[in-house]
């Protein structure tokens, strides 16, 4: 997330009243998370054992809660909870703005587009043209939508991240600002779930095509015309590159890649990331020639024991 105007560090400390190491005039651009954090963010790190990534990353601002030797060209805000202070920097710079309508007056629609009874269009969101919106979906603040894109019923565009901090009272959570991004040509099924990113986009990109009931999390990005079959869940972080099928029931970890051209079959767990041009199956899945070797194998057991047995 990118902040309307160039902020001073010393600004950015007095919001969320912490200490700083670094220029009263440093000056930040915005805030992301670590995965896509550009020269001018901040990030946040709360735990010992991400603290060198976290300094070492593109981000040039560390919400950090421990004071430790500042890297060169960089700065520190000091906190005793980043996580808390990164969701009040949202509070300040994404704040959220309840809506008055079921088509908010900030929305923009394209030529010859439909939008069925019973929508929801929040703020700032984006409709190209040629589009249809079946009844009952709801697209949230900032969701920008791109030329001839069916979405069917029920789907929901741009709910919160699944990002979580456990504390002695239960979970908190790390409020989201980022958006859903859909490109052209993309068609969405009925009860799909695409949340929107923390502070950068989910994307499903060009002529990609999901079926019913998918849910993608959080700043997930889809390349172009992939094909997703039904009850496929990916979770946060996850790149899926170009061409890709994926058949139903599929369940993908987080902050892994699925190379371009792989194909995964149905009821697949995919637990690390897959190199492309690859069929792959099961769980954990592997690719094809590895599992019917290792199926080709248990099959022997019995047969080997048998022997083993007849040995004594």
């Amino acid at each position: 997330m990118k902040f309307p105007r160039v902020f001073k560090l010393k600004e950015i400390a007095e919001i969320i009243n912490s200490r700083y190491v670094g220029e009263d005039d440093f000056s930040v651009l915005g805030m992301n998370e670590i995965h896509v954090v550009n020269p001018g963010d901040i990030v946040f790190v709360d735990h010992p054992k991400y603290y060198d990534k976290a300094l070492n990353s593109a981000a040039t601002i560390i919400l950090i809660n421990k004071e430790v030797d500042c890297p060169e060209g960089k700065a520190l805000l000091i906190s005793d909870d980043p996580f808390r202070d990164f969701n009040k920097l949202t509070d300040t710079f994404k704040p959220f703005v309840k809506s008055e309508s079921t088509l908010s007056d900030s929305a923009s629609v394209g030529e010859n587009t439909i939008i069925q009874p019973n929508c929801f269009v929040g703020h700032n969101v984006f409709i190209g043209k040629n589009c249809t919106i079946h009844s009952n979906v709801s697209i949230y603040d900032d969701t920008i939508i791109g030329d001839n894109v069916t979405i069917h019923s029920g789907t929901v565009l741009g709910a919160n991240a699944f990002y979580y901090k456990k504390r002695s009272e239960g979970y908190d959570r790390l409020k989201s600002s980022g958006r859903v991004v859909i490109e052209d040509n993309v068609d969405i099924g009925a009860s799909c779930t695409i949340d929107r990113g923390v502070t950068a986009d989910t994307t499903i990109g060009v002529g990609s095509k999901l079926d019913n009931q998918i849910q993608i999390g959080h700043d997930t990005v889809i390349g172009k015309n992939c094909l997703i079959a039904s009850h496929t869940g990916v979770a946060g972080c996850v790149i899926i590159e170009d061409d890709v099928t994926i058949w139903g029931q599929v369940g993908i970890t987080s902050g892994i890649t699925i190379g371009a051209k792989t194909v995964i079959s149905a009821k697949a767990g995919v637990s690390k990331s897959l190199e492309g041009g690859k069929h792959y199956f099961g769980i954990p899945a592997e690719d094809f020639r590895t599992k019917y070797k290792e199926i080709a194998s248990i099959k022997k057991i019995p047969e080997i024991l048998e022997k083993l047995k007849n040995l004594k």
